[in-house]
C-alpha cells in the first residue's frame, strides 16, 4: 500500500511539472509574439513617392480650385467650384488639386469620389470652412461634410485647414442639453473604401462630430496631422479608423473633446507612433458590441506616445451582449500626466441615458501588452481590468509599468482577468489570476522604471 502511494505521489508530481512546464512555455511564446508584434508597411516608397509638383520638371498638372470660379472669401459658397475642378483633377493623371493658401473657401456637405487618374496630389493649403447652421445642413448628407471615396495611390497634403465650425452643432448635442433629441453630425474629414492613400501634415479642427474617419481601406498613412476641438466638444473623435487594415499614424498631435484615436470593428494591421494625446478621453479600442453586434480587431500597436490630462489613457471597451475578440495588442513607450484612467480594459461599457442590462455574452479580450508604461493619475485605481464574468480577458502581460498618484497611493482593480508580469509592476497586479504559479508579478526595483518623452 505504501509502495502504491508513493508511485502515486510521483506521478502526480512528474504531471503537475509537465503542466507548469507547458504553462511556462506557453507564458514565453506569448511574449513573443507580442514583442515581434508589427504592421507591416511595404512598398511605402513606390506607393508614396512624393511628387515635386511646385517646379516644371514634375510634369504635374496644376487644377487651381480659383480657375474653376472659387471666390475664396468664407463668404461666398465654393461648393460647386470645388466640385467642377476635383471632376477635371481626378480624370487627369498627374495633376494636382491645389487650394491655395491665404484663402478661406466655403464648402458644403460634399462627396468627392473616385477612382481617380494616376498620382493625384490634393494639395490643400487654404482654410476650408463648413457653414456653420447645422438647420440648413442637406438630410441626405446628413453625417458627413468632406468625404473622399474610392481613392487609390492619392496624396492628401498641405500646410491647410479644414475647420468643421461645430460650435453649434456642439450646443445642440443631446450631451450638452439633455432636452435636446441626440442626433449624428457630420464628420469634418472621410476617407471611404480606399488604398495606398497617404495624408500628411494638415490640420483639421472644431468638426462638428468626428474629425477624420477612416473607413473600409487598406495601406493608409497619416503624417504630422494637427486634429483639435475643445474639450467639452461632445462626440469629436480625432481620428477613428473603422473596418480598415493596414493603417500607419505617426508624428500626430490630437487634442479633442472624445477619444484621440478609436480603433472600431473589421481594424487590424494597426500602428501608431509619436502620438500626442490630450486633452481628451485617451487612445482607445472600441467601443465594440453595441446591441449585440460582432466587434473584431486584432493586431494593433502603439508606440511612443505622451499622454496630458485625458479622461482615460490605453482603453479597451465593449458593451455586454456583444461578440467577436480583440487580441494582438501591444502599447509600449508611453508616458502619462495626470490622467484619469491610465489603463482601463471596460466590458461593461454603457455609452447610454438609460442603464445598460446585464447580458452574459462578450466581446473575447486576450493578448493584451502593456509595456513601459509611466506617469501620473488622477484616479486611485491606476490599473482597471473590469471584465465580464463569462467571457474573461485572458493573457494580459505587464512590463515595466509605474504609475502614481501625486496625492495619494494607487491600486489595481481586476474582475475576470488573467495575465501575467514582469520587471516593475506599480502599482501590483497580483490580482490578475494565473493558471501558471512560476509566472508572478513583479515588485517594483526603483533603478528598472523606464521613461519616456515624446
Amino acid at each position: 500500500m505504501d509502495k502504491f502511494l508513493i508511485i502515486s505521489f510521483f506521478g502526480v508530481l512528474m504531471v503537475a511539472h509537465a503542466v507548469a512546464g507547458k504553462m511556462v512555455h506557453d507564458n514565453i511564446a506569448l511574449l513573443g509574439e507580442l514583442e515581434n508584434l508589427d504592421v507591416e508597411e511595404e512598398n511605402e516608397v513606390e506607393l508614396f513617392e512624393e511628387p515635386s509638383w511646385t517646379s516644371e520638371r514634375g510634369g504635374k498638372v496644376l487644377v487651381n480650385v480659383d480657375s474653376f470660379g472659387a471666390a475664396g472669401d468664407g463668404v461666398s459658397d465654393d461648393t460647386q467650384a470645388f466640385l467642377n475642378a476635383w471632376n477635371t483633377a481626378c480624370s487627369t493623371p498627374k495633376s494636382v488639386f491645389l487650394v491655395p493658401a491665404g484663402r478661406h473657401y466655403l464648402v458644403s456637405a460634399t462627396r468627392f469620389k473616385g477612382p481617380c487618374a494616376d498620382k493625384l496630389v490634393i494639395q490643400i493649403d487654404g482654410t476650408i470652412v463648413a457653414p456653420a447652421e447645422p438647420d440648413n445642413w442637406d438630410p441626405k448628407l446628413a453625417r458627413i461634410w468632406l468625404d473622399f471615396s474610392k481613392l487609390n495611390g492619392v496624396l492628401f497634403q498641405g500646410s491647410g485647414v479644414i475647420d468643421g465650425s461645430g460650435s453649434k452643432w456642439w450646443a445642440s448635442s443631446c450631451k450638452k442639453n439633455k432636452s435636446n433629441p441626440c442626433r449624428g453630425a457630420p464628420t469634418a474629414l472621410t476617407i471611404d473604401s480606399s488604398s495606398a492613400v497617404k495624408v500628411k501634415g494638415l490640420t483639421i479642427q472644431n468638426s462638428q462630430q468626428m474629425n477624420f474617419v477612416i473607413s473600409r481601406s487598406e495601406s493608409v498613412r497619416v503624417y504630422q496631422v494637427l486634429v483639435s476641438a475643445p474639450e467639452d466638444s461632445p462626440n469629436t473623435d480625432g481620428i477613428h479608423i473603422t473596418e480598415s487594415t493596414n493603417v500607419v499614424l505617426q508624428d500626430c498631435k490630437i487634442g479633442t473633446g472624445d477619444d484621440c484615436i478609436s480603433i472600431v470593428n473589421g481594424s487590424s494591421a494597426i500602428k501608431m507612433k509619436r502620438i500626442f494625446c490630450g486633452p481628451g478621453h485617451g487612445i482607445s479600442i472600441g467601443s465594440l458590441g453595441k446591441d449585440n453586434s460582432i466587434g473584431i480587431v486584432a493586431k494593433v500597436v502603439l508606440d511612443t506616445a505622451y499622454l496630458r490630462e485625458t479622461a482615460n489613457g490605453l482603453r479597451i471597451k465593449t458593451w455586454q451582449g456583444g461578440s467577436g475578440y480583440v487580441r494582438g495588442v501591444r502599447f509600449e513607450n508611453v508616458r502619462m500626466e495626470d490622467v484619469s484612467n491610465p489603463i482601463i480594459i471596460d466590458q461593461f461599457y454603457c455609452d447610454s441615458p438609460k442603464t445598460c442590462q446585464n447580458q452574459t455574452s462578450a466581446v473575447k479580450i486576450s493578448q493584451i501588452m502593456y509595456r513601459n508604461i509611466s506617469g501620473t493619475t488622477k484616479s486611485s485605481k491606476a490599473m482597471k481590468f473590469a471584465c465580464s464574468d463569462t467571457v474573461p480577458c485572458s493573457d494580459i502581460v505587464l512590463s515595466n509599468v509605474n504609475l502614481e498618484k501625486k496625492d495619494g497611493t494607487v491600486e489595481t482593480y481586476c474582475n475576470s482577468a488573467q495575465g501575467i508580469g514582469y520587471g516593475i509592476v506599480h502599482p501590483s497586479a497580483d490580482c490578475l489570476t494565473s493558471n501558471d504559479k512560476d509566472a508572478k508579478l513583479a515588485e517594483p526595483t526603483r533603478n528598472e522604471i523606464v521613461h519616456t518623452e515624446l
